[in-house]
């Protein structure tokens, strides 16, 4: 059984609207940001009496200028970051102390990743930043892409991708692309598309997937 996760209803209706009759998969919404996301999702998989053998994480994202990604593209998650965990100072987050042992990066399933991104040919497959506060300028967005060689970001991968890890789960992420990170202008970001794109997605590698998982 695949348990598919997204953000916010937006997101996952049309997902539901192409996979409802897929018998093996659930839907669950897990709220917006990473603390909303890691109790929601955690408390569903400590109390589920099922074993979901994936979750497939999924949503739009917002992409790096110059990080590889263009507005509607299919984006696969190698890696998640926790973006503005740290020391806030000029304008930068510095990492905190490594005596402190804080892990920020989260590794995802390699071969999940190999077998999506065949069933999705042309998506980008990379980094992706789960931050607490969505980047709105061009300069933020500029520092995190160098800083982690980023694709995108987001706001709750990187605690799905943590709380998958610590329940033993294996965890896919795919997004697309609602807008560029750049200075906030919304008027040219393609919100509803995203969602429709991702949805296209999700519903070509579940199936896949549950074949060779079942």
């Amino acid at each position: 059984m695949i348990l598919v996760v997204a953000a916010t209803e937006l997101e996952m209706e049309p997902v539901r609207r192409r996979l409802g009759g897929q018998p093996a998969c659930d839907f669950f919404v897990c709220g917006i940001g990473p603390v909303e996301a890691a109790v929601r999702l955690g408390s569903l998989l400590a109390a589920s009496p099922r074993r979901y053998s994936l979750i497939l994480h999924c949503g739009v994202a917002g992409a790096y200028v110059g990080g590889g990604a263009e507005l509607l593209d299919l984006c696969l998650a190698d890696r998640e970051v926790l973006g503005d965990l740290g020391i806030e100072g000029n304008g930068r987050v510095i990492p905190l102390p490594a005596h402190l042992n804080v892990s920020v990066e989260f590794t995802l399933d390699i071969s999940l990743c190999q077998q999506a991104a065949m069933l999705l040919p042309g998506c980008r497959k990379g980094t992706f930043v789960t931050v607490n506060t969505a980047t709105a300028t061009a300069d933020r967005g500029v520092a995190l892409r160098e800083r982690f060689g980023a694709l995108c970001e987001n706001m709750e991968g990187a605690a799905v991708v943590r709380v998958c890890q610590e329940h033993a789960v294996p965890c896919l992420e795919v997004r697309a692309v609602s807008n560029l990170v750049e200075d906030r202008e919304p008027s040219r970001w393609r919100f509803a598309e995203a969602c429709q794109k991702n949805a296209d997605a999700v519903a070509r590698v579940v199936p896949a997937l549950a074949a060779t998982l079942a």
